[in-house]
């Protein structure tokens, strides 16, 4: 194909996944089973089957997915719950992998390195599924924040863990201490955080005191200095996965230009990867060579991963937290597994170890399954365990450009359904005396405001501030967000 015809099959598919992701939302289906079924569906048109190219492109997807993840989660809500995503994310892994390979042994009698194969790649969550989904559920900050922390940082530990086993498996690196695999994991995770954290805060050092001149240039800017850090620490042969997912995250909260802006363009960035990663994924696999022997292991394993090992794992590290039985429960439904499973399943395929054929299968026909089941019914299982009402207040955005003239900032603050500031009075907004509301956008229609003016959903609120006072503004208004009117003078807010 030349390029013309590549360019116009690309915008094409592209339409039609966007279509589709609508389509998905109104039904209920899950985007990505739509896209797997496009990809499935170009094998008539294009032929694809090479997994070294898979392997390397859904790589590049997961950073960007990664980098989406780490823009949109706030350290306001996730540094209560950090410490438990984290031991969720190798120790609960652990758990994961030794409690399915012993099934998959022992029960279905595969052999052992196929079964420690298999369990490694099927135990991780993956963040497109849980961002693209999760968020779309109401949910308290903190057990969104564990679900959400806990696929951003599982990635690390399982790419080694499967490459580990795909070593076995071709009968190499069987003399490897486990002790030795264990410490390579935390020296990478660790070192991949560290890295991550020390390139984030200097990227918000670096676009804070740079100005550029053109506010399109910060979003490219911010994205580019993520996916920096895990070429970076791949070079330095530590957790580029964890590197990016934490330079993002660093980035997404460090008071950036523009902020609002570049977290827009990396959740668009975002879903091309996950469009571009499914189609490409539903292009690798081939349903009709899938047995029933692969779809029934996929379903007995799939099963006793979802009902036995994952409740096992979230309950070994989440007890120790004090968390709540109802939340542990949840926690276990919601570890979805979409794209990573296959992604991994892609490294024994490329290397071409023993049964890594019946392997991809029998994943592609677990992450179906799965997927169809566990996504649909997230809303009503938080009703049913009560972990959330459906009535948990959705938060305000932020949007400033700083006036470098006068040293001051405009805010951009948009009232979202939900918000708590709905009802309130500007006067009773409380703002520090050099910050002033000095307009509303209400349906398209500007208007300058007096004190008595009553705030309402859907609003946009321009607010210009002191520089050193924008903090202040940004606490205030969350507060009230989250607590009415009374917020900042209740016990608690």
């Amino acid at each position: 194909m030349g390029l013309d015809q590549v360019l116009l099959l690309g915008s094409v598919v592209l339409l039609v996944a966007v279509g589709a992701a609508r389509l998905g939302s109104r039904l209920g289906l899950p985007s990505l089973i739509l896209f797997l079924g496009l990809g499935a569906g170009l094998q008539f048109f294009v032929e694809f089957d090479n997994a070294e190219l898979a392997h390397s492109l859904g790589f590049a997807a997961l950073v960007l997915i990664l980098a989406e993840g780490g823009y949109t989660t706030r350290w306001t809500e996730i540094r209560g719950a950090l410490p438990a995503a984290v031991m969720l994310a190798t120790v609960g892994v652990g758990i994961s992998v030794a409690t399915v390979a012993a099934f998959a042994h022992f029960v279905l009698g595969l052999a052992p390195t196929t079964a420690v194969l298999l369990g490694a790649i099927m135990s991780p969550t993956d963040a497109a599924a849980i961002f693209s989904v999760l968020r779309k559920v109401p949910l308290p900050a903190r057990l969104r924040a564990v679900i959400e922390a806990e696929s951003g940082f599982n990635d690390a530990p399982i790419v080694l863990l499967v490459a580990t086993a795909t070593e076995w498996a071709l009968g190499r690196g069987t003399h490897d201490n486990p002790g030795v695999m264990v410490g390579m994991i935390v020296l990478e995770l660790v070192g991949g955080v560290l890295l991550g954290a020390a390139l984030g805060w200097l990227g918000v050092r670096a676009l804070r005191s740079i100005a550029l001149p053109a506010s399109g240039l910060y979003p490219l800017a911010g994205l580019g200095w993520a996916v920096m850090s895990y070429g970076l620490g791949s070079m330095l042969h530590l957790s580029g996965f964890a590197a990016v997912y934490v330079t993002a995250f660093v980035l997404g909260n460090g008071q950036l230009p523009h902020r609002h802006a570049t977290r827009s363009f990396a959740e668009g960035v975002g879903w091309v990867a996950q469009i571009g990663l499914f189609v490409m994924l539903g292009m690798l696999s081939e349903p009709l060579r899938e047995s029933p022997w692969s779809i029934f292991v996929g379903i007995a394993v799939g099963a006793f991963l979802t009902f036995v090992a994952r409740p096992l794992s979230v309950m070994a590290c989440l007890t120790i937290f004090r968390v709540p039985w109802r939340d542990q429960a949840f926690v276990s439904w919601a570890g979805l597994r979409g794209a990573v499973p296959i992604i991994m399943a892609t490294v024994p395929l490329a290397a071409r170890a023993p049964d890594a054929i019946a392997l991809f299968d029998i994943v592609f026909a677990f992450v179906i399954v799965f997927t169809l089941v566990q996504s649909p019914t997230l809303p009503w299982v938080a009703r049913k365990l009560r972990v959330s009402t459906g009535e948990d207040s959705t938060d305000v955005e932020f949007e400033f450009a700083p006036l470098d003239t006068i040293k001051a900032d405009m805010m951009q603050v948009h009232v979202a359904s939900g918000s708590r500031l709905h009802g309130v009075t500007i006067r009773e907004l409380r703002l520090p005396r050099n910050s002033v509301v000095s307009l509303i956008v209400r349906d398209g229609e500007p208007f300058t405001p007096k004190p008595d003016q009553i705030v309402r959903s859907g609003d946009d609120l321009l607010i210009v501030t002191n520089g050193t006072d924008r903090r202040r503004v940004e606490a205030r208004l969350r507060s009230i967000s989250h607590g009415g009117r009374l917020g900042g003078w209740l016990p608690g807010e």
